[in-house]
């Protein structure tokens, strides 16, 4: 099996030894997102929300470079930094996907890079 990397300059560039997606065997494997501005680099403040609007706008510019959108995906983790943040992420989480919703781990941790509030990654089926 092989594997493409999946690259865009509209969303921000990995900080890190990783790629921003890997396509393999007809899946699209997205790597976390955390709310960086694409162009800048810059991490977004603000409450967790705004946050996860940016992380989401982040993550669907991926998906559409990897020939997939929100609907493809089977698979998503959303990291928080506080589980207090739920609903708010969640709400806006309901803007980009729609059922039938893929399945989801939401997990409290102790930090994320940069400081950030909130990440997510994603898993999708490659359209045929």
């Amino acid at each position: 099996m092989s594997k493409t990397v999946i690259q865009t300059a509209d969303a921000p560039a990995a900080i890190g030894p990783y790629s921003q997606a890997i396509a393999a065997g007809g899946m699209l494997y997205v790597s976390g997102q955390i709310p960086l501005d694409p162009i800048s680099g810059a991490l977004l403040e603000g409450d967790t929300a705004a946050q996860a609007r940016l992380v989401l706008s982040n993550l669907e510019a991926i998906l559409k470079a990897g020939g997939c959108t929100f609907a493809d995906v089977v698979r998503s983790t959303i990291f928080l930094i506080d589980l207090g943040d739920f609903a708010a992420v969640n709400a806006v989480y309901s803007e980009k996907f729609t059922a039938p919703f893929p399945a989801r781990v939401t997990i409290q941790v102790s930090a994320l890079p940069r400081g950030s509030k909130v990440e997510i990654d994603a898993i999708a089926l490659i359209p045929s």
